[in-house]
């Protein structure tokens, strides 16, 4: 994986200012190229970084008392701020991830949960496709008995244009393992939601 080819995207996007009938040498126009593939470079950052790179320090959790391993029942990491681009439209689509999971022998820092969804968020994605593969980086990465991941975002592709919908979000959820089963995964919605949680309002996953 490499970075982005800043000189390509600038002459590509001369030709869209051309093709749309403006002049990308008029004054205002003569740094765009530029300013975009700078831009394009950190929105599509991901594309150069593995997920997993984030995960290869955790640790493992230890041992009780028991002999058992010393587990948290369950690590949650909420309202994550991501964006990501829709690889529609090429449009942005920003929203909030909510990430849990039941640890199996290792935990990671929760500095590193963030970094990987950063990381997936940061190449042209489809959100559903986004949530499923948060899910699948921390079941392969982390081995945990079970996770969850929640997002919500809102799309400029409905919000600016078409149904031009401004108040619409989608909420998209992947569940792995023990989470998978309802009566577990409606206890981490319940814990997401809580006073100063999730901001889920009021769906009804």
């Amino acid at each position: 994986m490499t970075a982005v080819d800043a000189q390509r995207i600038e002459q590509a996007v001369r030709e869209i200012l051309l093709a749309i009938g403006e002049d990308p040498t008029r004054p205002g126009l003569t740094d765009t190229p530029r300013r975009v593939a700078v831009a394009y470079a950190d929105f599509f950052g991901g594309l150069a970084t593995d997920p997993y790179s984030h995960l290869g320090d955790a640790v493992p959790v230890g041992m009780a008392e028991d002999g058992n391993p010393a587990t948290s029942d369950t690590v949650i990491v909420r309202n994550i701020e991501f964006r990501s681009v829709c690889e529609h439209h090429l449009l942005p689509f920003v929203g909030t991830a909510h990430v849990a999971y039941v640890p199996g022998d290792r935990v990671v820092g929760l500095g590193r949960i963030p970094a990987v969804v950063d990381t997936l968020a940061r190449r042209p994605q489809l959100q559903e496709r986004l949530t499923e593969e948060i899910a699948d980086a921390l079941t392969t990465g982390l081995n945990p008995v079970g996770s969850l991941v929640v997002l919500e975002a809102q799309h400029r592709c409905v919000t600016t244009r078409g149904a031009r919908q401004s108040q619409s979000s989608t909420v998209t959820l992947a569940a792995r393992g023990s989470l998978r089963e309802s009566g577990a995964r409606a206890e981490i919605i319940a814990l997401i939601r809580a006073p100063n949680g999730g901001r889920l309002g009021g769906v009804n996953l």
